[in-house]
């Protein structure tokens, strides 16, 4: 049902622009939307892990984006882009990691834990580069995130990348059918003998490695590094998921439906941007698309 739903949506979206802006289906036009829904589709990969886990959502992943513009940009300054890479996706694992380990271990309350990193990550990276942004020369070393690899942005191979790890986590290893049974009952979880914390701790763990690999590819593309990226990350990550049908109570969900769902919002925001709609419009529909796949999710579990 929920897919047949996101397909029509998805359809019908194209429709609207195809009419408006014939040009808009072209290669280049398509190329363009998704390299530009990869930055959020990446976060939003772990933001579904986190969800099917019953860990509602993260509040910590946009600004652990933003901070790996920082580390990164910092890292292949100092030491080239090989240890930039292999730091900034240390960092994002990092600092997901202790969330996870004070969730699933401690027990604490999810989304205090991930609006209080998010405080700890908005206020300690501006002061570490005393609040300025840093930025990387040209012929640094940042060319091999950008551009295109068989024609195909950088940007794009990487959500994809990311988005079938995720499948494939959660589809066909013993720790995604461990997270969709902690998502759907912690108790039954922990008298099966799951490691409840353990799960709960990879979950994060890969949430913030996904969430690096965004951070990277921003600093590369505009060559700094600035906290302001990634700002609306978590928000959009979230919308995402919820239109691409994961139970918010978790226990079931899917990263192929996620990403669809990234896509469907980069596609209302063309439609909005063609039509000289300011950003207010798209944070109003996003809002009323939420309500609707809430209601939408909460018929079908009724019947």
């Amino acid at each position: 049902m929920m897919i047949t739903v996101l397909r029509v949506v998805f359809l019908a979206a194209l429709a609207i622009i195809a009419l408006s802006s014939p040009g808009f289906l072209s290669a280049a036009s398509l190329l363009s939307l998704v390299t530009t829904a990869s930055f959020v589709g990446c976060v939003a990969v772990g933001m579904t892990l986190l969800t099917v886990s019953g860990n509602i959502m993260s509040f910590s992943l946009g600004a652990t984006v933003s901070a790996t513009t920082l580390v990164f940009t910092a890292a292949l300054l100092s030491w080239g882009i090989v240890p930039a890479i292999a730091l900034s996706l240390m960092f994002g694992a990092l600092v997901s990691l202790a969330q996870g380990l004070i969730i699933g271990w401690l027990g604490a309350n999810p989304l205090v834990v991930s609006i209080a990193f998010f405080g700890l990550l908005i206020g300690i990276a501006p002061w570490c580069t005393d609040g300025s942004s840093l930025f990387i020369p040209p012929g640094s070393g940042q060319e091999v995130l950008r551009g295109k690899l068989l024609g195909l942005p950088i940007e794009f191979l990487l959500m994809v990348g990311v988005a079938v790890i995720g499948q494939l986590l959660l589809s066909f290893t013993v720790f995604g059918r461990n997270l969709m049974m902690v998502g759907s009952s912690r108790r039954a979880a922990e008298a099966a003998g799951i490691r409840v914390w353990r799960t709960t701790a990879s979950a994060y763990l890969w949430a913030g490695l996904f969430a690096a690999v965004p951070g990277m590819l921003l600093a590369a593309r505009y060559s700094k590094g600035n906290m302001d990226y990634g700002a609306t990350f978590d928000y959009d990550a979230i919308t995402a998921v919820i239109i691409g049908g994961t139970a918010i109570e978790g226990g079931r969900g899917s990263i192929v439906r996620t990403i669809i769902g990234v896509v469907i919002m980069e596609v209302v925001r063309v439609i909005l941007l063609l039509h000289g709609f300011r950003q207010e419009w798209q944070y109003l529909i996003s809002g009323i698309t939420i309500l609707a796949v809430i209601l939408l999710q909460t018929t079908i579990t009724r019947k």
